[in-house]
């Protein structure tokens, strides 16, 4: 918060978990079902206050795990989605151009004797001020941030990133400093579409997430869609863990699993035939590419038998 300005007791919060067990099983109980390498992680992450870099494919379960931590903590979940051109101003803060030119007029017409520096600095209240994902995450603490996506941010924007990691302060010239009074759970997320700078991976705890394995996606699935059969969360599970192995262009992880469970179970399928899961690859796979090469193998091989 800033320095000097005082605020409201925050409301109690529930006690963080005794070990990583007991973070396991509290993530479990949103659905989420972490293994236990995972789980030490993010345990680690709470106690020790550092960011927790999650590096994977697409669809294993990163921009989830953050969800699931904020609930889990009963925390307010800030995301800064990244791309090429993101600037800092963009992820920290901005002026109400609009509301402060407003405000201007008013007091003009008022005329109400400020002078010129009384008026100007009025203008800089933190009335004005556009809160982004990094300022409202250290001024709301304690909180998660979700940093998703942070290879496709400019390196630039890594060193800047690193350097607000480094003490959790943000300097505002006209307001003063932002210092979090408890650092927040960051969760930084990477595709791996380019290598992220070792010196922001040395401040972070560091975890690789692969896709489930054949039984545990079978529990995602049944945990997150208790209206799918077991035969055909299983099905899906084994035709999705088949299609990774295709050398697609885009792999399905859980979230497309989870789709097309939930495509078949709409068309009132109870189990996985090749010509269902034929008419409904569109909820597996994204690209043209990808779809030709499944349509161009035996359908019998990837969607039959239970």
């Amino acid at each position: 918060m800033l320095q000097g300005v005082s605020e409201p007791t925050p409301p109690s919060r529930p006690a963080l978990p005794g070990d990583p067990d007991a973070l396991a099983a509290a993530l479990e109980a949103t659905g989420y079902l972490p293994d236990e390498g995972l789980a030490t992680a993010a345990y680690l992450a709470l106690v020790m206050h550092r960011p927790l870099f999650l590096e994977g494919e697409a669809g294993v379960g990163k921009t989830a795990l953050a969800r699931a931590l904020a609930e889990v903590t009963a925390r307010p979940l800030y995301r800064l989605q990244c791309y090429e051109g993101l600037e800092a101003s963009q992820a920290l803060y901005d002026w109400d151009f609009g509301r402060q030119l407003l405000h201007l007029r008013a007091a003009e017409a008022a005329h109400d004797g400020h002078g010129t520096e009384e008026l100007e600095a009025s203008l800089y209240d933190r009335r004005f001020l556009l809160a982004r994902p990094l300022l409202q995450a250290l001024e709301d603490s304690p909180s998660v941030l979700l940093v998703d996506e942070v290879d496709r941010a400019d390196d630039e924007f890594e060193a800047f990133l690193l350097e607000v990691l480094s003490d959790f302060t943000i300097s505002i010239p006209e307001l003063g400093t932002v210092r979090a009074e408890t650092p927040p759970l960051v969760v930084l997320t990477s595709n791996r579409t380019r290598e992220v700078h070792d010196a922001l991976k040395r401040r972070c705890l560091y975890h690789w997430l692969e896709h489930p394995d054949f039984e545990r996606e079978v529990a995602i699935l049944r945990r997150r869609l208790p209206q799918v059969t077991e035969q055909l969360a299983r099905q899906v599970a084994r035709a999705t863990a088949q299609l990774r192995g295709l050398d697609l262009l885009k792999p399905p992880g859980v979230a497309e699993a989870m789709d097309w469970a939930t495509a078949l179970h709409a068309l009132g399928a109870r189990e996985l035939d090749p010509d269902t899961a034929a008419r409904t690859l569109g909820a597996v796979l994204k690209y043209r590419e990808d779809t030709d090469r499944v349509h161009a193998l035996a359908r019998g091989a990837l969607f039959g038998g239970g």
